[in-house]
């Protein structure tokens, strides 16, 4: 009597469920790729709406007695500047500059919808040109 031996290989069957196990890790692996993907886009624009505020803050070293109030557009953010005078300090005569708190607010239309941010500084306020000094 003769014994015959199956052979080593795999069947249809394992076949595709290590098909099936390899494409559900593949789009697993793909889902955490884009969501990183997205991640870095994101921390990119926000970036961007940081260097945005530094350079409008670099604009000016002084805030004019009046205040900073300006709004505009660049880069496809909307931006606004908004300026309030503190009260001094007491015992601080008036001849000594204000200081004021200076709000940047950025909004630009995000992939999950509107986003914004917002900085907070302080400027002192410009100098009054001495008497007599023609501009």
């Amino acid at each position: 009597m003769t014994c015959r031996r199956r052979g080593r290989g795999f069947s249809l069957l394992e076949l595709l469920v290590a098909m099936a196990i390899m494409a559900m890790s593949l789009v697993m692996l793909y889902q955490v790729d884009a969501g990183v993907v997205r991640g870095v886009a994101d921390q990119a624009t926000q970036q961007r709406a940081t260097v945005l505020a530094q350079s409008l803050l670099d604009a000016r070293d002084a805030v004019p007695a009046t205040g900073w109030q300006e709004d505009g557009q660049d880069a496809g953010f909307e931006w606004q500047v908004r300026s309030a005078a503190l009260p001094l300090p007491p015992g601080l005569d008036e001849k000594t500059p204000r200081l004021h708190e200076v709000r940047i607010a950025l909004r630009w239309q995000g992939r999950n919808g509107p986003q914004e941010l917002t900085f907070s500084t302080l400027l002192p306020q410009a100098l009054p040109e001495p008497a007599g000094r023609a501009p």
